[in-house]
C-alpha cells in the first residue's frame, strides 16, 4: 500500500489486537488468528499488530515477523496492517525491513531507546527508519517522546510520514501541534477510548482503541457519536462502559493490557497470560471484571471466528 492510500484509510477506528500467549508464555498465534478473524467483521480502519497492547515491548524478531506475517495473512487485504517497530534505529529498520517483506501495509514507530533525546538525534531516528521502507510512517508520540511544534514540523519533511499518533493526551500541546503542522499528516487519538470526547472535540477523527479486542462494535459506536458530535449518546457510552472499565486500568501500571486480556479470557477469546515486567489482575478484580463484562452484553458481538472458506 502506497504511503497516500494508507493516509486516506486512517479514519476512525484503529484496533490493537493483543498477542495471545500460552501459559508458558509462548505464541498462541492460532489463537491471534482466531481473534483477528473476529476483527475482520467490523469495519475497522486498520490494525496494528504487535502495537503496545499486543505487548511488543516482550517479542523477539522472530515473533514479531510471525505477528506481522499472521496478521497480514488474515487481513489478506481487506485491512490495512501496521506494524509496530522501535528500539535502537538499527532493531527498528530491521523491523520495519521485515514487516514490509512480510507484506504489511505500514509501520508504526515507538519512541527509541534513549529517554530525552536532543531533537536533531530524535529527527536523525525517524528519518532513518522513513528512509528504510516505502511504506507510510506513523510517528508513536508517548513516554518520553513528547514531541514539539517544532520537532513534529521538522519530522513532516520525512517523505513518506502519514501520521502522528498522539500517546500524552496532552489536549493543549496537541492542539498547537496540529495548528502549525495542519493537514500535511493524520491525527490520530491513541491515549485511550476514553479520550474520544476530547480528540473528537478538536476536530480528529481516528483513534487506536483496545476495547475494539472485546467490542469493536462499541469503538465504533463511540466513533459515529463522537463524529455526529452526540454528546448525550457519546456521554452514555463513556458513562456505562468507557470510563467503568478505564478507571479499572488506572489502578496498576501495566493493567491496560492486563485487563484487556483478563476480560478476553472471560468472554472466551484466546488472550493468556502477559510477560513481565505485567502483572495479571488480582482474583477479587477477577470478579469485578466479569461483573463489568455482564454489563457490556448490549455492545459485545458473539465471538465466532469466520471460517477460512467465508
Amino acid at each position: 500500500m502506497e504511503p497516500e492510500e494508507l493516509k486516506a484509510k486512517l479514519h476512525g477506528v484503529i484496533a490493537f489486537p493483543v498477542t495471545p500467549f500460552q501459559t508458558d508464555l509462548s505464541l498462541d498465534l492460532e489463537g491471534l488468528r482466531r481473534n483477528l478473524q473476529f476483527l475482520l467483521r467490523h469495519s475497522l480502519a486498520a490494525w496494528v499488530a504487535p502495537g503496545g497492547t499486543g505487548e511488543f515491548f516482550s517479542l523477539t524478531p522472530a515473533e514479531h515477523r510471525a505477528v506481522v506475517e499472521a496478521a497480514v495473512a488474515e487481513a489478506a487485504g481487506r485491512v490495512p496492517v501496521i506494524a509496530g517497530v522501535g528500539f535502537s534505529p538499527q532493531l527498528a529498520i530491521e523491523l520495519a525491513r521485515h514487516s514490509e517483506a512480510a507484506g504489511a501495509d505500514g509501520i508504526l514507530v515507538f519512541p527509541p531507546y534513549y529517554l530525552n533525546a536532543h531533537d536533531d538525534g530524535m529527527v536523525e531516528y525517524y528519518s532513518a527508519i522513513g528512509a528504510a521502507t516505502r511504506l507510510g510512517l506513523l510517528i508513536y508520540s508517548r513516554d518520553w517522546a513528547n514531541l514539539s511544534s517544532a520537532l513534529v514540523d521538522r519530522l513532516t519533511r520525512i517523505p513518506n510520514l502519514v501520521a502522528l499518533k498522539d500517546g500524552q493526551g496532552d489536549i493543549r500541546r496537541l492542539q498547537t501541534i496540529r495548528t502549525r503542522v495542519g493537514d500535511r499528516l493524520v491525527w490520530i487519538g491513541g491515549v485511550g477510548d476514553d479520550l474520544v470526547p476530547g480528540y473528537y472535540a478538536l476536530g480528529i477523527r481516528a483513534f487506536t482503541s483496545s476495547i475494539a479486542n472485546i467490542a469493536p462494535r462499541l469503538s465504533l459506536q463511540l466513533h459515529d457519536r463522537a463524529s455526529a458530535l452526540d454528546s448525550a449518546s457519546l456521554s452514555r457510552l463513556m458513562t456505562n462502559y468507557v470510563i467503568p472499565l478505564y478507571n479499572m486500568r488506572s489502578r496498576k501500571r501495566g493493567y491496560e493490557v492486563s485487563l484487556m486480556k483478563a476480560a478476553m479470557g472471560i468472554l472466551g477469546m484466546p488472550a493468556g497470560p502477559v510477560r513481565p515486567p505485567l502483572v495479571g489482575i488480582r482474583p477479587e478484580e477477577e470478579a469485578e471484571l466479569r461483573a463489568l463484562m455482564e454489563r457490556y452484553k448490549p455492545v459485545l458481538s458473539p465471538f465466532e471466528a469466520p471460517s477460512r472458506a467465508a
